[in-house]
């Protein structure tokens, strides 16, 4: 079914509609890319990219296209609308995937799952056939692409990486409890990497405001930072100041109470002290 239109001919398709509205302001306005460009500020080609519906831009950029066209706030509310329809969801973890390859710094707190960047190819699998896949020539591709995706950690000038786990993590294990150990073990020696910091919640430390989030901030080379913020069902990108800095603020918090790097990697030995399976030295 095509996408309903109403009498004005423009369509009710959230994406769509924000970009018939972008084209048509600078229609009127009567300004080329390039002279769009050179007076915000921005690179040209990514107003191109906006119009042509590739990716929905920032909502710093969508607030000053607002304000040149003159049309207060009419842009960035079709941009939340846009942003908001569920059937984005795929594209805005497209987009954080692109910022997170780039990012400088990256922080996260997982509160039930070992984070991707920290995944041995065991619990990626698993993750992913329990997202849905099934084994064959697709699953093990998305397993490779996760794999591949580690590599960012220990590349020359990879990013600051800090990840505070739940406790809960460590009480989910694989069902194979020779793949647990062997993934216990990645994440302690993820752990000496100079550019890595592990750190664990213990359940001692109650609820916190981030319980039921999974929650990542990249720090970009340009000095912002973006936050992704994810349930089991959707996820959101969020790019405006005030929401990165609330997020913040809530990670400090939850940081005060998670057991030092020391203890933490003194938790998980004692982990894989209590039913060895594997030398601990094992590969």
């Amino acid at each position: 079914m095509p996408p309903r239109r109403a009498i004005t001919g423009r369509s009710q398709e959230p994406r769509q509609r924000f970009v018939e509205e972008l084209r048509l302001r600078r229609a009127h306005k009567g300004d080329s890319l390039r002279q769009l460009g050179a007076v915000l500020g921005w690179d040209w080609s990514l107003f191109g990219k906006m119009e042509s519906g590739q990716i929905l831009g920032s909502p710093d950029v969508v607030q000053a296209l607002d304000q040149h066209y003159g049309t207060p706030d009419l842009l960035l509310t079709l941009w939340e609308l846009a942003a908001g329809d569920p059937t984005q969801f795929k594209e805005r973890y497209r987009r954080y995937m692109a910022l997170e390859a780039e990012a400088t710094g990256i922080q996260k707190y997982s509160p039930s799952v070992v984070p991707g960047l920290l995944q041995t190819k065991a619990y990626a699998e698993r993750m992913l056939i329990l997202g849905g896949f099934a084994p064959g020539a697709e699953l093990d591709q998305q397993v490779e692409a996760r794999m591949h995706r580690r590599d960012v950690l220990s590349s020359d000038g990879g990013p600051q990486f800090r990840a505070i786990l739940d406790e809960a993590v460590f009480r989910r294990a694989l069902p194979d409890r020779e793949e647990w150990q062997k993934q216990l073990m990645h994440l302690n020696e993820a752990a000496k990497q100079r550019n890595v910091t592990l750190q664990v919640l213990p359940f001692a430390a109650g609820l916190c405001e981030m319980s039921n989030t999974d929650t990542s901030f990249l720090r970009l080379s340009e000095g912002r930072t973006v936050a992704w913020v994810e349930t089991g069902y959707d996820g959101k990108l969020v790019e405006e100041n005030a929401g990165v800095e609330r997020l913040q603020f809530s990670y400090d918090r939850l940081r005060d109470h998670a057991l030092s790097p020391c203890e933490s990697a003194e938790f998980i030995q004692r982990l894989l002290e209590e039913a060895p399976c594997l030398p601990l030295d094992s590969k």
